[in-house]
């Protein structure tokens, strides 16, 4: 098979399509042949060589993927032969065929197409595990998602609206803060015009965000805390703005609020699996029955995936950037 490969870490320059071994189903896991996979900040980070796979874990970048079950290997049920599925990885998405351990697979919900179901796996999973499991958002209350228009930020807005909660989204242009009302969102919030700790408040008549998606890291953490309403709950995934933040303890102390921090990749299996029994079981009705939809920007061939790594970087695409392999 051919799968993207990283001789040497780098630009996008630097992925390869190479021809590998096939991999083989182990026990307990399927393989799929891979009709679409799908581009994350996790691929990116490590083509420049700073987000290793988890060990044990394919050596190629792809976090997701949709496809066939080409092969079951040995301990699997509830699966055939055929099925059209999408899979949660620890790597190995940008690949003609990847094996899956069968307690991260999903099925292709209704009305999606398979190639669309690609977008779907790593940011379900995320959003999920962090808005509703850790942070418990509820109906009526007020989340806040930075990068409204991006893959994460478009599921997270549909999610919570389909629970009854209110929605405050921030993004860096008009197209792309259109994009997020038209998928629900209540309060637009530019980043590079308006502060978004005001524009919270103003729109909450002072309470604040009672659930902050952060995508951001260092560079928001203290403003983050500030607007936080009371008992509020800071779930931070990403760190596209640094490492290492000041944070006033005196102000999370006064909100009784409470920070959390989480990665799926390298997660143990088990929990994985949890996670992904919970999305089958509470997301999926709500794909199949129409309520929610992935969004996807565009579709380049696999074999192209540092065309694809370039559009990520560069911030000019709303929803899913999918790879396809033909």
């Amino acid at each position: 098979m051919y799968a993207i490969t990283i001789p040497e870490p780098g630009g996008p320059e630097a992925l390869v399509w190479s021809e590998v071994p096939d991999p083989v189903a182990g026990e307990g896991e399927v393989l799929v042949e891979v009709v679409a996979g799908a581009v994350n900040r996790a691929d990116i980070l490590q083509r420049q060589g700073f987000y290793n796979p988890p060990p044990g874990a394919s050596p190629y970048p792809g976090l997701e993927v949709s496809g066939r079950i080409a092969a079951l290997g040995t301990g699997v049920s509830g699966w055939s032969v055929g099925d059209e599925v999408c899979a949660l990885l620890a790597g190995g998405g940008y690949a003609q065929k990847v094996a899956v351990p069968a307690g991260q697979l999903l099925p292709v919900p209704k009305g999606v197409d398979v190639q669309q179901a690609a977008a779907l796996p790593e940011v379900v999973c995320t959003v999920w595990s962090n808005v509703f499991m850790v942070s418990h958002l509820r109906p009526g209350e007020t989340l806040l998602v930075h990068g409204g228009s991006s893959g994460i930020g478009t599921m997270a807005i549909q999610l919570a609206k389909a629970v009854g909660a209110k929605v405050a989204v921030t993004a860096g242009t008009r197209a792309k803060l259109d994009r997020c009302a038209e998928l629900g969102a209540d309060i637009l919030i530019n980043y590079r015009e308006q502060d978004f700790v005001e524009e919270i408040a103003k729109a909450t008549d002072g309470a604040g965000a009672d659930v902050i998606l952060d995508n951001m890291g260092a560079k928001y953490l203290d403003r983050n805390v500030q607007a936080l309403a009371v008992n509020g709950r800071l779930a931070i995934i990403g760190m596209q703005g640094g490492i290492k933040g000041e944070l006033n303890i005196a102000t999370l102390l006064s909100k009784r609020a409470a920070i959390s921090a989480t990665s799926l990749r390298a997660r143990p299996l088990e929990e994985k699996t949890a996670i992904v029994a919970a999305v089958r079981e509470h997301v999926w009705p709500l794909l199949d029955a129409g309520h929610i939809r992935p969004v996807v920007d565009r579709a380049l061939p696999m074999s192209e995936a540092g065309a694809a790594h370039r559009v990520v970087e560069e911030s000019g695409h709303i929803g899913k950037v999918l790879l396809v392999t033909s």
